[in-house]
């Protein structure tokens, strides 16, 4: 039995031109036939017809930086304490499903605590649930002073935090091999540090010959390797090691570009996460208070001009928001990265689709099934309410967004609320300011004569 689906108008996502009044045939998940609608084979007996004709149709979006066991966190606490592995994952597999109700219908999850994101994983492609496909990677490879290392050493890094403390490279090479034992599609590691150096550069977390070991390590395992780098040296190093999709990337220089376009390195540039951080945070919250939105901006223009000029000289640049933080909660702004794809990178709206589909799916697993809307391939697509090549802000608009389908079937997502404050935010913090009398003077002037007035 084969599903017709007749499209107004069609992005394929492999980078040909967008086609007009075009119908697809699907059948057993992949999609069987791509033509003309005028050229479109008679309809069977026990056929379907999806008449989406008034719609834009094209490949499911990619967002290859979802971290489906963060929970909407507020905080590092929030992410590794407060709820146990067992709760993260069933809130996962109901954010996850968020995800797709945003058009995202593959996601990558680069890093979770335990097995969570294995577990959702597994849950949908077994047919348990419906959600989006997940390439799943385990706990981060961290090392001290590295990122997920951010608790005291007196206390150390607990078995539910998202990250893995690796003291040298026996250990990473021993907890590796333990993680693709578990399933993971991808490994990733944490390549930069907390430490700078004199002219505030920041000091990456490994040095050369153990990132290189790690990744030689996980490719001979046949598994793909993910880096969190924003300083140059990190950068550098994962680059020449070979790893496969650096995230963020921020402070990369003309050696680090060389080193990518030799080793086949990709790019996530992450923005999202920067450009919500400047935008959205309030006055009041300590974020504001420790000037992170300022500090942020500046990260955040220097940001666009590398990748301005990773753009130019040929990385491949893949689409990823850093979900799964209060600033990024899940479904909400997964979009937005091609909003600034095409605003602040220089992109135009039809090469932000592409980044968001065939070339993202590049990366993911079973890359070569999704990300493009041709015959053998999963039948993984979105229809749209106008034309996201006129306005690339519309994939923002959930309510633009009409239909959503997974393998040819129509995802039908119940739309649920939920109290955050038993969901996720947890961590203990009845005050958030210090109130010495001094600080009771300035928020009270009023009561600045109290005691004067006692004597």
């Amino acid at each position: 039995m084969t599903t017709h689906v007749r499209c107004g108008t069609f992005f394929p996502g492999d980078g040909t031109p967008v086609r007009h009044n075009v119908t697809l045939g699907i059948d057993n998940q992949r999609v069987t036939f791509v033509c003309n609608t005028a050229d479109a084979p008679p309809i069977g007996l026990h056929d379907s017809v999806l008449d989406y004709a008034d719609l834009f149709v094209m490949p499911g979006l990619i967002d290859v930086h979802t971290h489906l066991a963060y929970g909407n966190a507020k905080s590092e606490e929030d992410i590794d304490l407060y709820q146990p592995l067992e709760f993260r994952a069933l809130r996962a597999l109901f954010f996850a499903q968020k995800v797709v109700a945003a058009g995202y219908t593959s996601i990558c999850a680069p890093g979770d605590a335990g097995q969570v994101s294995l577990a959702v994983r597994n849950a949908i492609n077994f047919g348990l649930f419906d959600g989006p496909r997940v390439t799943a990677a385990g706990r981060y490879l961290t090392t001290r002073q590295g990122l997920t290392d951010w608790y005291p050493t007196w206390i150390g890094v607990p078995e539910t935090s998202i990250g893995r403390l690796v003291t040298n490279k026996d250990e990473a090479i021993e907890e590796i091999r333990v993680q693709v034992k578990n399933g993971v599609d991808c490994i990733k590691i944490a390549m930069d540090g907390v430490q700078t150096r004199d002219n505030g550069e920041l000091i990456a977390a490994f040095n050369q010959e153990e990132t290189t070991t790690m990744v030689t390590e996980a490719h001979r395992l046949g598994r793909k390797v993910v880096a969190h780098a924003r300083g140059k040296e990190a950068v550098l190093y994962a680059a020449r090691a070979g790893v496969d999709l650096i995230f963020h990337a921020t402070f990369l220089d003309d050696n680090c570009l060389d080193a990518m376009l030799h080793s086949g390195s990709m790019l996530c540039p992450t923005l999202t996460f920067q450009r919500n951080i400047i935008d959205f945070t309030q006055a009041h919250e300590p974020a504001a208070q420790k000037g992170r939105p300022r500090a942020v901006e500046r990260e955040y223009a220097i940001a666009c001009e590398n990748m301005q000029k990773a753009r130019k000289a040929g990385v491949p640049m893949l689409t990823g928001t850093d979900t799964g933080f209060a600033v990024t909660p899940y479904g909400e702004w997964h979009a937005m990265e091609l909003e600034i794809f095409v605003r602040d990178l220089g992109f135009t709206p039809a090469e932000a689709l592409r980044c968001a589909t065939s070339v993202t799916a590049r990366f993911m697993k079973q890359g070569d099934c999704i990300g493009v809307l041709e015959a053998g391939r999963f039948a993984d697509f979105i229809a749209v309410d106008g034309s996201p090549l006129e306005n690339i802000a519309i994939l923002q608009d959930k309510t633009r967004i009409r239909y959503v389908h997974i393998g040819g079937k129509c995802m039908q997502i119940v739309e649920r609320g939920y109290d955050p404050r038993q969901v996720t935010d947890r961590s203990l913090a009845n005050w958030t300011d210090l109130y010495t009398q001094e600080r009771v003077r300035e928020l009270y002037p009023a009561r600045r004569q109290l005691a004067a007035a006692a004597e």
